[in-house]
């Protein structure tokens, strides 16, 4: 018994790391979404373009700028990879685990 208290516990820490992976994942495509459009918009601007900072709106270089939100577009969807194969790997952890321990309760 003491072996199913440690695979259930197990278990409620992949859930909850699970859970908090979802949160991030969530928040990276939210972000992911806000750099895509604001590459569409930019992509059919006109050459000047204008940079919120704080409180302050800067004129930049639209190329210069291009090139940001592609190398932050990159990345966000690069971290979004990682969380999935992170996620895959704690879904089937606790998959596994739940099978052993169907497997054990039935053989009893």
């Amino acid at each position: 018994m003491p072996e199913n208290s440690n695979k259930i516990q197990e278990i409620q820490i992949l859930e909850q790391n699970l859970h908090n992976l979802l949160f991030q994942k969530q928040a990276f495509q939210i972000e992911l979404a806000e750099t895509e459009s604001a590459l569409k918009e930019l992509k059919s601007s006109g050459d000047e373009i204008f940079k919120v900072i704080g409180q302050l709106m800067i004129k930049t270089d639209k190329k210069k700028t291009l090139e940001e939100l592609s190398k932050k577009k990159e990345l966000l969807e690069l971290r979004i990879k990682a969380i999935e194969k992170q996620e895959f790997a704690f879904s089937n952890r606790i998959n596994e685990l739940r099978e052993e321990m169907l497997s054990k309760n039935k053989n009893k």
